[in-house]
């Protein structure tokens, strides 16, 4: 029911997603009028009276409105009726309530968002957290990252990804106490082995793939990803324009469409739609607000793919071998800033 086009969208996406899996099934969360028109063999409709608005309060998403189609959805997850929710409605009111329905793992104090960037090798980053928390300790940031490898390792099998804190520059003694913190605690991961921590990473190693997962706080992330979305489009748009300017502009539009298509491919941000709540006893995915079927449909398909690698489980696992770093992060003294010699 949520985002800015509703059934409209999603409904288009869940009769496409079952359409490419014919081994699953969808529960429909929402007004019984607005998806009366749907009928699959595989889908049925769970009613829901009410709606979070995009602009509702999370007070009143998570204590007034108990019958909203995102509650009864992520409900269905806590009773084990559906293996994972996916909505593109109000995002601080889908944390809220999962976070309060599901809960936390163990060892985990903050649920992030993980989307995933493209990349300049043709793969994507994990990027997180994205928004869901903007105020970050180090050891927020230390779970994070291992959110994030659960994640990437069971999306794509690779079970030693690398992990960047992001920062100011790559040298040790550069970002804020937090980020000097949070690299201590990386490095020791890593001499244990429970992380593949790479080092400090910039802004633009995200989108070189310098590493398979980026560590931030929310407000950083979010601005990371607000800004990548826009020059892409900046991008294909003034590539359009040049173009179409006459005769020439035309001939070149000609020999160039072939790289103009696959640029405008590799830069479509609906691709990568779909951001895991990690950190909860479920999974839950958020599509961004302004998804169309399309997008939708790609968030879909990494809840699926997240649900049948038993990413929870995963997740769990990796959590639990580094148990015994995330009990001595409170030992870690702060760090210590090197004197500067001139």
């Amino acid at each position: 029911m949520g985002g800015d086009h509703g059934p409209a969208a999603t409904l288009a996406a869940c009769r496409a997603f079952l359409e490419r899996h014919p081994e699953a099934s969808l529960l429909l969360v929402g007004a019984p009028a607005a998806l009366s028109g749907f009928s699959h063999a595989r889908a049925r409709l769970i009613p829901a009276s009410e709606v979070v608005a995009m602009d509702d309060p999370i007070e009143v998403a998570l204590r007034r409105k108990k019958d909203s189609s995102m509650r009864v959805a992520i409900q269905q997850v806590k009773d084990g009726a559906a293996s994972a929710a996916v909505s593109a409605g109000n995002t601080g009111a889908l944390m809220a309530i999962a976070r309060y329905l599901l809960k936390t793992l163990d060892g985990i104090d903050r649920p992030a968002i993980a989307p995933q960037l493209p990349n300049a090798r043709g793969g994507a980053t994990t990027v997180l957290d994205l928004g869901a928390n903007v105020d970050c300790d180090a050891e927020d940031l230390l779970q994070f990252a291992v959110l994030g490898s659960a994640l990437v390792s069971a999306l794509t099998g690779n079970e030693s990804p690398t992990v960047g804190l992001l920062n100011i520059g790559e040298e040790a003694i550069k970002g804020s106490e937090t980020i000097k913190q949070a690299g201590q605690l990386l490095r020791a991961a890593a001499a244990s082995q429970d992380l593949n921590f790479y080092g400090n990473v910039e802004g633009n190693d995200i989108f070189k793939g310098t590493t398979d997962i980026v560590v931030c706080d929310g407000f950083v992330g979010n601005v990371a990803l607000k800004a990548s979305e826009g020059v892409a489009a900046m991008i294909v748009e003034f590539l359009r324009a040049e173009y179409s300017r006459g005769v020439m502009g035309k001939v070149a539009a000609v020999v160039s469409y072939p790289v103009l298509k696959a640029l405008k491919v590799r830069l479509d941000h609906r691709r990568y739609n779909g951001a895991a709540l990690l950190g909860l006893r479920g999974l839950v995915f958020k599509s961004h607000g302004s998804a169309d079927a399309m997008a939708f449909g790609h968030a879909l398909d990494r809840a699926y793919d997240a649900a049948r690698n038993n990413l929870i489980e995963r997740v769990q696992a990796r959590i639990a071998r580094a148990a015994p770093l995330l009990a001595r992060r409170e030992a870690v003294p702060p760090a210590e800033t090197p004197a500067l010699h001139v």
